[in-house]
């Protein structure tokens, strides 16, 4: 990789387009206007910050990529008083950027950030010619949507009483799941933080974005399918190949099949694209090639 400093690329420029609400920070890999007149690739995650794409954008040397931070993440400062993680606002800060970049754009949206490239397409298509949604955490999607939320519920209250790691071994069981949560999901123990390397100390604090409830409007959110299928936009539903019967890999199918359009297989699992450095590592080499073949 192309690091400079701490965390960033060599040849990135970061700016910040300030609004009202938020001072949103957001990097631009490659020139601006496109040297080759295609649309910006606009890459989105949810929790994740911009600093979780640089491994993939090493990848993309040919295309301009645009990274950010959504409100309240990272570098973006809010200033509307709020700690909430919503698609639906997400969409309309999207929406300035694309915007303020001279859009329309291509985007490559993953988990959390797929589900705000949905918003934005629903409430704005011209904005977007390509999505790739990568396994958007959709919950009212699922015909188990009602125990997927009792689940989410278990990892907020793991994290609640003991912490961090309890909450993220919570998570990590629930999120490596098979299958719909049944009740046998439901009639395990809480499992033990060290299992999964995590901390077993209590740090005290609460305020984790995935762990806690200020991401919850994302996993339950309704895609509006109508508008999707009658945007401009091609939208596809991307899965891992390693996700197969997992959370994520259902809410993407079950989003795939709503929409009529046969889900798009990546390499690797839920952070394929991913380097080393996260200690979650994907194949991001081959996830490049393969974003860049549902691309053309």
């Amino acid at each position: 990789m192309r690091f400079r400093g701490q965390g960033s690329l060599i040849g990135m420029e970061t700016l910040t387009l300030a609004t009202p609400e938020v001072d949103l920070v957001y990097d631009v890999h490659g020139p601006l206007p496109t040297a080759d007149g295609r649309p910006p690739l606009l890459m989105i995650g949810q929790p994740m910050e911009a600093g979780g794409f640089y491994t993939l954008v090493s990848h993309l040397p040919d295309r301009t990529v645009i990274t950010y931070d959504p409100r309240g993440l990272g570098r973006s400062t809010r200033k509307d008083g709020r700690d909430d993680c919503d698609p639906v606002v997400q969409a309309e800060d999207l929406h300035r950027l694309v915007e303020h970049v001279g859009g329309p754009v291509e985007v490559f949206g993953s988990s959390g950030g797929a589900v705000a490239g949905l918003a934005l397409v629903a409430a704005h298509p011209a904005d977007v010619v390509t999505l790739v949604a990568h396994e958007p955490p959709l919950s009212p999607m699922l015909p188990d949507a009602e125990a997927a939320d009792r689940a989410r519920a278990g990892f907020f209250e793991a994290y609640q009483a003991k912490g961090f790691g309890a909450g993220m071994a919570a998570f990590i069981a629930m999120t490596s799941w098979q299958g719909e949560f049944t009740d046998a999901y439901f009639a395990q123990p809480t499992p033990d933080p060290a299992m999964f390397g995590m901390p077993t100390e209590d740090d005290g604090n609460r305020d984790d974005v995935l762990l806690s409830q200020r991401s919850w409007a994302v996993s339950s959110y309704r895609p509006d399918i109508e508008a999707l299928k009658a945007a401009s936009t091609r939208v596809l539903i991307a899965v891992g190949e390693e996700s197969a019967g997992t959370y994520t890999a259902r809410t993407a199918e079950a989003t795939a099949e709503a929409l009529g359009v046969p889900p798009v297989v990546f390499p690797s699992h839920h952070g394929g694209f991913l380097g080393g450095e996260f200690g979650y590592a994907g194949k991001p080499e081959e996830f490049a090639v393969r974003l860049q073949e549902v691309l053309a």
